[in-house]
């Protein structure tokens, strides 16, 4: 239903511009990481269970205390090639260090490899 009257771009649900709800408009405001999800009424009664990590996206989404990685590591994440991975990817890939999870525009510092 909701692909059917916002669409669909790049496998994500769109917001639909001037069309949509006020309601979607601000839960697509939240899943783009513009929202306050720490608050109000979608943070107090919405949870998200990673499951198989398809549908999660590793930087943007909210992981530990509704943080997404992209604040929590600012520095890495700006220094990702893979910022549109979803957590299956990112799991595929390899999470251990060396592994094709990891990588970087350009060689890491020492400093950033610590983090």
């Amino acid at each position: 239903v909701l692909a059917a009257r916002y669409g669909v771009e790049r496998g994500r649900l769109r917001e639909g511009g001037r069309y949509g709800s006020s309601w979607w408009r601000e839960i697509m405001r939240i899943r783009d990481g513009v929202g306050d999800i720490g608050g109000g009424w979608f943070g107090e009664c919405v949870s998200k269970k990673v499951g198989a990590g398809s549908d999660t996206f590793f930087w943007t989404d909210p992981w530990l205390e509704g943080i997404p990685l992209r604040e929590r590591f600012r520095r890495l994440f700006d220094l990702a090639e893979n910022k549109s991975s979803t957590a299956a990817d990112m799991c595929l890939l390899g999470w251990e260090a060396g592994w094709g999870a990891w990588v970087w525009q350009r060689q890491l510092r020492v400093w950033e490899e610590e983090m």
